[in-house]
This record gives structure tokens, C-alpha cells and sequence, in this order.
């Protein structure tokens, strides 16, 4: 009898791109996979639950990425490569810090005789060139894909995809999994062809559960793998209870543990020995500092303790 995940897969269709974005990875991969090379999957953002095929309506949930994309940018600066597999139009590394007009803002446009030239404003230059430099650094050395979903089918698919090329780093390949992914879904099978009608009165939707893909991604699709997740909540009394059930549930390594309210300068650190917190001081917040900076340090540092144990 197939499990939950995997009659998941047999009755969802890949994305209509998938062929395309699972030659890049497997490319991408093969290209990094070199002796102590250290990978890091980072999943980021939403993903919807259409409610038609043709969709013009879906369930979302908030999330706009700055979890997973500030954190791409630490992990390249610690010499990871990166799979940034994220959702599209949410915040990515480098350009998330240019949201809105403020880009614009910052440019000063110079109109002389036959030439216009478009220059950063002097005032600006400080905090464009290094994170310009960062970028330029990254492309370069191609050293980060960018993948995207959209639906919670897509990231499911690409997931996998993902996971599949990953495998051959074994202990050296990271996950980080900070996607905000539905826990209920619509199955295609149930879905209208076309858009609701509202002249029909309101809908009854009835929503079932996602199935849990730790399970198979940890016991099948990359055992030797670093996987950490993410577990969000508004509850403190129960934060820490359900990130140690879902970490012995699903044998990963770590669990991130966030309160709604105070996620952007505190988290707990959920091991299978211990847990412990990660808070930034009130100066670190004035000095704009973000807090992936210490998630992001302490990751790598119990990846780091994770391959030196490993022993094949």
C-alpha cells in the first residue's frame, strides 16, 4: 500500500518546468560536488494551495522569505554553495535589501548634453557597494541556483528533485528548510477545472492534510544529509514540546523553534541532547544586525561537529 507522500506524487502533476529546473540541479550539483565541498539547501517562503486548475484563487500564508534569503547570504560568506529554493516573487539574497522605492532612492539620474548616466548617490554608496560586492562574488564563482515554486505541488516536486542530486555529498550537504509550506491542501482530483462562481453561493472547500515529507527525506532521499527545520508557533508553552515530538517523529538533527511575535530577534535551538537560545541584545538590534547572522554561525558549527563524527 502506498504511503501518504508517495500517492502524493502519483496523483499531482511536476510543475510545467520541472524537466528544465532538474537538469539545472543535477548540473549544479555535479559542477560542486568536489572533495569538502559543503552544500546547503535553503527552502524559502510560502507556497499555495490552489483552489481551481486554472487558478484565480488560492490559500497563502504570510511568509515573504527573509528568513531563508538573509540566511543564503550568511551561508555564502561561511563558503557554503547554495540551492536557493524559494518561492517566486518572495525576497531573495542581495536585492532583499532594496524593497519598495528605496532602490530608486538611492540613484541619482545626470542628464548632460547627448548622454544620461545613472549613478548610486555618494550618501548611498556605503551600503550599495558591499552588498554589491557580495553578489558580484556569488555570481561569479557560481556558487548560488536559484529555483523557484509557487504551489505546495511544486515545492514537493522540486524537493525531491533537489534532494536527489544533493545525495552524493553525503554528510557534507545541508538542508535548511525554512519554507512556510501549507499544511492542508485541496487534491487535484477535487479541484474545479475552472474558476469558482460566486453566483452559486459559497463554496464548502474541504482541505486535507500535506503529507510529511521529513519522513522519506530523512530515511531515503539523503540519510548522510545535515537536515534542519523549521517550527513556527504562537504559543510559547508549546514551542519547544513540539519541535523535540517532531524531531524524535522524523530522526532529522535539529529543529529552529520561533514565536511569531519575536521571531526576527530570537529562536531556540532544539537538539536531540538539548535546547538553547539564540537572542539578539538591544544594541545588536540598533546596530542592524540580523539574527540569521547567529543562526546561520550556529548551524554551520553543528554541521561542522555533525561530519566529524561521521564515519562510513
Amino acid at each position: 500500500m502506498a504511503s501518504h507522500w508517495e500517492e502524493f506524487y502519483s496523483t499531482h502533476l511536476p510543475p510545467s518546468d520541472f524537466e528544465d529546473n532538474r537538469k539545472l540541479l543535477k548540473e549544479f550539483c555535479e559542477r560542486h560536488n568536489k572533495t569538502n565541498q559543503r552544500i546547503v539547501l535553503i527552502t524559502s517562503g510560502g507556497t499555495t494551495v490552489p483552489l481551481e486548475h486554472n487558478t484565480v484563487r488560492f490559500v497563502d500564508n504570510f511568509s515573504a522569505g527573509t528568513r531563508g534569503a538573509a540566511s543564503a547570504e550568511y551561508f555564502l560568506e561561511h563558503g557554503y554553495t547554495v540551492i536557493f529554493l524559494h518561492r517566486l516573487k518572495s525576497l531573495e539574497p542581495f536585492t532583499r535589501h532594496f524593497t519598495g522605492q528605496m532602490f530608486l532612492d538611492m540613484l541619482e539620474l545626470n542628464e548632460r548634453g547627448p548622454s544620461t548616466t545613472i549613478t548610486v548617490k555618494p550618501d548611498c554608496v556605503d551600503i550599495v557597494a558591499p552588498i554589491l560586492s557580495r553578489y558580484k562574488n556569488a555570481q561569479e564563482d557560481g556558487r548560488i541556483l536559484y529555483v523557484t515554486f509557487t504551489t505546495v505541488s511544486d515545492y514537493f516536486w522540486l524537493l525531491r528533485a533537489a534532494c536527489e542530486c544533493l545525495a552524493a555529498f553525503q554528510s557534507n550537504a545541508l538542508l535548511y528548510l525554512a519554507a512556510a509550506v501549507s499544511d492542508f491542501y485541496i487534491p487535484s482530483s477535487e479541484l474545479p477545472t475552472h474558476k469558482i462562481q460566486s453566483q452559486n453561493g459559497a463554496p464548502t472547500i474541504s482541505l486535507q492534510l500535506v503529507p510529511k515529507l521529513l519522513a522519506p527525506l530523512v530515511n531515503l532521499w539523503v540519510p548522510h544529509a545535515y537536515v534542519v527545520s523549521f517550527k513556527l508557533e504562537t504559543d510559547e508553552n508549546i514551542l519547544i514540546s513540539k519541535a523535540r515530538d517532531s524531531m524524535n517523529k522524523y530522526k532529522h538533527k535539529l529543529v529552529i523553534g520561533n514565536i511569531l511575535q519575536s521571531r526576527r530577534y530570537r529562536v531556540i535551538f532544539v537538539t536531540p541532547q538539548s535546547n538553547y537560545e539564540v537572542l539578539l541584545t538591544r544594541d545588536q538590534i540598533i546596530n542592524g544586525m540580523e539574527i540569521e547572522d547567529s543562526i546561520v554561525a550556529n548551524v554551520v558549527d553543528s554541521h561542522s561537529e555533525f561530519i566529524s563524527t561521521i564515519q562510513y
